[in-house]
């Protein structure tokens, strides 16, 4: 399993190459989740979860509404675990239940000492990692730890969900209302001074994808 680097204390700004991390293995430091964008589509994809295997990765939870692995990966790879938790990249607000199918099926996995998680969207900047957060938080994390640790690991991503994984942590956690309030505030302000242009990465992977 490779080691992502040592994250900072500071937010990462957009790198040069976007298009160039949206499938790239990003293991994320001190924990067994590795995220990324999809699959390839046609014959590269075999070759690209073959190197997930290699990697580490035996458990796979793909987070995207649009499309579903499930049928590839089994012909593929079939000792990797597949859990399909599909929702919407549309800025809305998540619901507790996605939250719970990507969570619960991680912590199943992660009860086996060799296992690693690939958590999945479609470019890995929105819905995959704020799974991932999801996850972390799951797993002991505080929230700006974690978040400085995905985005160490995976410079795109912008972890929209964030503040709703938080909230159905709290949620399932009945967190006193005071903690919870303090966790709120250090995450949003710790967002708003995130240095990740979203709108210029997600543009940037788009062009990729239509060549």
């Amino acid at each position: 399993m490779n080691n992502s680097p040592a994250f900072s204390h500071t937010p990462s700004k957009s790198p040069s190459d976007p298009a160039a991390w949206w499938r790239r293995t990003c293991w994320v430091a001190d924990t067994r989740i590795a995220l990324s964008g999809d699959l390839p589509v046609g014959p590269a994809a075999a070759a690209h979860l073959a190197g997930w295997v290699a990697d580490g990765v035996t458990q796979v939870i793909d987070v995207r509404s649009e499309w579903d692995d499930q049928s590839l990966v089994a012909g593929l790879q079939p000792q990797l675990n597949y859990c399909w938790a599909g929702a919407d990249d549309d800025g809305g607000a998540q619901p507790d239940e996605w939250f719970n199918a990507g969570v619960d099926a991680a912590l199943a996995a992660l009860a086996d000492p060799e296992a690693g998680l690939m958590v999945h969207c479609h470019m890995g900047v929105n819905r995959g990692p704020s799974m991932g957060f999801a996850i972390m938080l799951a797993t002991g994390w505080m929230p700006v730890d974690a978040l400085k640790a995905i985005v160490a690991a995976r410079p795109i991503a912008a972890v929209l969900y964030a503040e709703n994984a938080l909230s159905w942590w709290h949620r399932r956690n009945n967190v006193p209302e005071a903690l919870a309030m303090s966790q709120r505030n250090a995450v949003r302000a710790w967002l708003a001074h995130k240095q990740v242009d979203v709108s210029w990465v997600i543009s940037r992977i788009r062009l990729a994808e239509a060549a």
